[in-house]
């Protein structure tokens, strides 16, 4: 468990990279938390972190959701480092973060809009969480946007990365997207509030099929 972050928290910056493992529940995490507390949420996609959305039907809710979002342009464009540097945000979540993500951060390359986020806000004192994707060893169980599941074996290296990730300074290594709540000091949900979004998924992708 996470401790809460023990202040109001009233803007986050949130970073979406192209990974759709814990896609769905982490999106549903943040649009329950938004609905309760309100928090002023700016999103940053990759230009990976698009395509993934668009392949999960999301990217027309996360516009309805999160009107205040930006795609990555370069690794400084658009400018939030800064602001992040500065305080400005209370915090900078990066959900979910692939292993790609990951091992770019552990090895300090600031290329990209999402990395260069995580090395500029760590030179500050903004607290920086991230929900790596490859973080157990041997098979997770995942969901293509279809619905239907399947294995993926971790890779060593991936793992590793995520362990160096979780000792590196201003860093805190989620493990799950529930864990979220608990920066917030909000009671997690007692039933599976992603199992709403999944349905609306199916419906839409069953939809279109027909046509």
């Amino acid at each position: 468990m996470v401790e809460p972050l023990g202040k109001k928290i009233k803007r986050i910056a949130w970073g979406i990279t192209g990974s759709g493992d814990q896609m769905i529940e982490t999106y549903s995490v943040l649009v329950d938390i938004k609905n309760q507390t309100g928090v002023e949420t700016m999103v940053f996609l990759s230009k990976e972190g698009e395509t993934v959305m668009k392949w999960y039907h999301l990217w027309d809710k996360i516009q309805n959701d999160f009107p205040n979002f930006k795609v990555d342009a370069g690794p400084n464009s658009p400018f939030i480092a800064g602001p992040l540097q500065m305080g400005y945000y209370d915090f900078l979540l990066i959900a979910p973060a692939t292993a790609n993500t990951v091992a770019k951060i552990v090895c300090g390359i600031a290329d990209t809009l999402v990395t260069n986020a995580v090395s500029q806000t760590a030179k500050g004192k903004t607290p920086i969480f991230i929900l790596a994707v490859d973080q157990k060893r041997g098979t997770v169980k995942t969901a293509a946007p279809s619905g239907r599941a399947f294995e993926l074996s971790m890779r060593e290296v991936d793992v590793t990365n995520s362990e160096k990730l979780a000792q590196m300074e201003n860093i805190t290594l989620l493990a799950n997207p529930y864990e979220i709540y608990d920066i917030f000091g909000l009671e997690r949900p007692s039933e599976d509030i992603t199992l709403k979004v999944k349905e609306q998924k199916k419906h839409k992708s069953k939809k279109e099929t027909e046509n």
